[in-house]
């Protein structure tokens, strides 16, 4: 299915509500909005094939212009808004897009990148400034009409970069043209896992240049159903737009979980949450007591996947096998799961090793062989760099990113069992474990924790995590050090950026980026 099939069955359904502002793009408007669009992009001179990039926030313009790149057949790359100006001309360039639509929200960073991708043409949505034209009334003055040469373009979206520069990342698909109304995927796994149909009301309260809220979203607009977007996240209004929407599926991380939880019981209990029917959660391990939490207030109606934007593998795990295999992130839907030794051989059920798919979807980085390659064994199997084990049954269990592993006095320890003992505490609301250099151990653990309450922050609060780590992990794990931290650099989408903080413990000065008091 299509979108622009609903514009004509059913013209005046939302095919989408901007949860803060309340506007209402219908499925008329979102066609007759794509096809302008489409039409702007061919006056361009902007083919099949070719690239555009987006850095806007949440914005109702988003859809329209994601739905006009996809039905004329163009490469769409969604960029963070949260990047600096050299990293959006880095990812433009590299890309190769030859236009760029801005958001006025990000004006402070697209006016000085102007200068800096010339012959890229610049459009700006919910405004204008500079040399950045309107997209909508640059839209305004074609037909609504579909251009004459449709075809199905699709994303290329970046890596996040912490571990250096970002790579696009480009399915290995047919060459040939597509239909733009052509099987999806991700729409298939949402009827099958999720139960989703025209009637599904999803929310998305992550950003949709993130991968996962950007494909899930659109697949629910080619069933039919209506998206319901956060602008940005915040936990009580989460609720607040399940209740009012009467949502029925919705898509989180486990960083959502934790703050919804760590609303005061009498906040939770205000909104009502029968609705919902099925919710699914990924893009980082969940700590096993949080889901537990979650599964006891909203029922075993949660599930979970682990995958990638490579697409090379895809694992699901619903509450009833979950509680049975706690930790699990569940048994492989799409390509086969392969736990491997350090020269990518397999290993038996219940070591760890890294990750690898096997005969899964294929994938390459953009202008980067050498990253390509290093995603392959001998075997051909692809993986996304995470380690874990797999069950005598097939359960998946994710330990951590191999690139996160600290070694001290030559014991590989892996920060996400910390860090999901230590977010269960009362008195914290984030958490990053990192290894920092050690004279003794060559590196030792380090807690950097984002209190609940900056007051608590100093060296009671350290003693007492200290205590409550000693009690429930081994001698090795416990960190050797807490630091404090008002806000850990964390995406949206609920990602830490660790790299950012192991490399301040790193540094030339050995500097912390943290307060301790």
């Amino acid at each position: 299915m299509h979108p622009s099939i609903h514009a004509k069955t059913d013209p005046d359904k939302p095919a989408y509500i901007m949860a803060g502002s309340g506007e209402t793009v219908s499925y008329a408007e979102l066609d007759a909005r794509s096809n302008q669009g489409a039409h702007l992009f061919r006056s361009l001179g902007i083919e099949a094939g070719d690239a555009i990039a987006l850095v806007i926030d949440n914005s109702p313009r988003y859809y329209e212009t994601l739905w006009a790149a996809q039905r004329s057949g163009v490469r769409y790359t969604a960029i963070s808004s949260k990047l600096t100006t050299g990293e959006v001309e880095y990812i433009v360039k590299d890309c190769g897009a030859k236009a760029l639509i801005a958001g006025k929200a990000v004006a402070d960073v697209a006016l000085p990148l102007a200068p800096l991708i010339p012959g890229v043409k610049l459009y700006m949505v919910d405004g204008a400034e500079g040399p950045y034209e309107s997209f909508e009334a640059a839209r305004s003055r074609f037909p609504t009409t579909p251009i004459a040469d449709e075809s199905a373009g699709g994303p290329m979206l970046y890596s996040s970069g912490t571990t250096g520069r970002p790579k696009g990342v480009r399915s290995m698909a047919p060459a040939q043209r597509q239909p733009i109304d052509g099987p999806n995927g991700i729409a298939m796994l949402g009827k099958a896992l999720y139960g989703w149909t025209p009637e599904s009301i999803y929310l998305s309260p992550a950003p949709l240049y993130h991968a996962a809220p950007l494909a899930w979203s659109m697949a629910m607009q080619t069933l039919g159903g209506t998206v319901i977007v956060m602008e940005r996240f915040d936990a009580e209004d989460a609720l607040r737009c399940i209740q009012d929407y009467r949502v029925t599926t919705a898509q989180w991380v486990p960083t959502h979980f934790v703050r919804m939880l760590k609303l005061p019981q009498e906040v939770r209990d205000k909104y009502d949450v029968s609705s919902l029917t099925q919710v699914f959660h990924a893009a980082a391990p969940c700590p096993i007591p949080v889901k537990e939490q979650m599964i006891a207030w909203w029922g075993p109606i949660i599930s979970e996947y682990y995958a990638g934007t490579e697409g090379n593998g895809f694992t699901a795990i619903n509450s009833k096998e979950w509680l049975a295999h706690k930790g699990s992130v569940g048994r492989a839907l799409a390509g086969e799961v392969k736990i491997c030794d350090e020269n990518g051989d397999p290993l038996p059920p219940g070591s760890e090793g890294v990750i690898f798919f096997a005969g899964g979807g294929q994938f390459e980085y953009h202008n980067d062989p050498e990253k390509t390659a290093e995603s392959r064994n001998r075997q051909g199997w692809t993986t996304l760099g995470d380690v874990g084990r797999m069950d005598e049954e097939g359960f998946l269990y994710l330990t951590d990113r191999k690139s996160f592993m600290i070694i001290s006095g030559g014991v590989n320890i892996y920060p996400q069992e910390i860090e999901n003992l230590l977010i269960t505490h009362p008195k914290v609301a984030d958490v990053a474990v990192v290894g920092a250099p050690h004279e003794e151990m060559g590196e030792q653990v380090v807690a950097v924790i984002q209190p609940a309450d900056w007051a608590d922050a100093g060296d009671d609060l350290a003693a007492e995590l200290t205590a409550f780590a000693r009690a429930n992990l081994s001698h090795v794990k416990t960190p050797r050090r807490i630091d404090f931290m008002r806000e850990l650099p964390r995406h949206q989408t609920g990602k830490l950026y660790k790299r950012l903080v192991r490399d301040a413990y790193w540094s030339k000065d050995g500097s912390p980026i943290v307060s301790e008091s």
